[in-house]
């Protein structure tokens, strides 16, 4: 190591701290934003209109244009639940984009990775149908379906 000269470990560490108040003031201002958030969805049938709050709650629930009106139950129950689950998707998006950024190692701690965080974990069946890195899409909704053609005892899928 002769010739080179090593920042002081002082230097480092006043880096490093500065790093991280730099990190906590960015999470503080993410969750802030982030709680005024929601998203507005209809269903693919546009029988409803869904809105989710920051925590992927329903806030609204519209029914534009009586569209509903002639609808069966069952089918109005899964339009309501296709709308809230792309919501709770655009949501759990919005977190993570908002965060990602912030999961980044440390410069100036050589040899300390970033966070890893495990958004299936957090946000559960909200993500279970996204788009993956790979572009192709998990395994969540489809391979339900085929575990269920599986198990049918008749063999000829479902009734």
């Amino acid at each position: 190591m002769a010739g080179q000269t090593e920042e002081p470990m002082q230097d480092r560490m006043a880096k490093a701290r500065a790093h991280l108040e730099a990190t906590q003031a960015a999470i503080a201002r993410a969750e802030q934003d982030l709680m005024s958030t929601s998203e507005t969805v209809r269903s693919k049938d546009r029988a409803v209109e869904v809105t989710v709050g920051p925590q992927g709650e329903l806030t609204g629930l519209v029914f534009p244009d009586n569209k509903f009106a002639g609808m069966a139950g069952p089918q109005l129950a899964a339009s309501v639940l296709e709308a809230a689950a792309e919501g709770r998707r655009r949501i759990a998006e919005r977190v993570m984009e908002a965060f990602e950024p912030l999961t980044q190692p440390n410069p100036h701690i050589p040899g300390l990775s970033g966070g890893e965080i495990d958004w299936e974990r957090i946000f559960g069946s909200a993500l279970s149908d996204r788009p993956r890195a790979g572009g192709g899409r998990s395994r969540g909704q489809l391979w339900d379906e085929i575990h269920e053609d599986d198990t049918d005892p008749a063999g000829g899928g479902r009734a």
